[in-house]
């Protein structure tokens, strides 16, 4: 372990879906045990993680996560109906598991370290292009999908964003969300985009 690399324990809910951070997930929450870990979550004001799934499924047995997900925080929820609770999530940093356990009650919980959060990068005059697109798209979707602050102009941004929003493969995402190179990410991202417009 990294001198400095601070582990904590997080609790862990695998889907199949992927935040970036500064992104944010509604979820739609009904399983006792991701019940509980809400609940928790809204009462001490504590994150939990979101790792997309590498295999197995959302509901049943414990799936394997890939091991880079993101922390998030619950910023509203509603309980519409007894027995589901409908949250808005707030994407923080990314983490790394080092391990993991399933508690009795089939919740996974991870030993987790922070990955290092990528500085702001300016956007490469030949990748313009996508921060361009990106913003049109923001217009179009509106504040409640992207809420302010936004940063045009940071190829981190622009890339996390857009990462969330094009239909990529689950993989793909995932391969974005593990990389620490923000212009290569917006590099493939560009190079995903000029082959939708064409």
């Amino acid at each position: 372990m990294s001198a400095g690399i601070e582990r904590t324990m997080l609790p862990l809910f695998p889907l199949n879906a992927i935040v970036f951070p500064g992104g944010r997930l509604p979820l739609r929450v009904f399983e006792q045990r991701y019940l509980d870990m809400v609940k928790h979550a809204i009462a001490d004001n504590t994150p939990f993680g979101i790792c997309a799934i590498r295999d197995g499924a959302e509901v049943g047995a414990a799936a394997v996560p890939y091991t880079i997900g993101t922390r998030v925080i619950i910023t509203d929820w509603d309980m519409p109906q007894t027995g589901i609770l409908h949250v808005d999530t707030q994407a923080q940093e990314r983490f790394v598991i080092r391990s993991s356990h399933t508690e009795p009650n089939g919740l996974l919980v991870g030993t987790v370290e922070p990955v290092s959060t990528e500085a702001a990068t300016a956007i490469p005059d030949d990748l313009l292009l996508a921060a361009e697109i990106l913003r049109q798209i923001v217009t179009e979707y509106g504040e409640t999908r992207f809420p302010a602050p936004h940063d045009f102009d940071d190829a981190v941004w622009v890339g996390y964003r857009l990462s969330e929003v094009l239909p990529l493969k689950l993989h793909t995402k995932q391969n974005l969300l593990e990389m620490n190179d923000s212009v290569e990410r917006l590099r493939i991202l560009s190079e995903i985009l000029k082959k939708q417009i064409n």
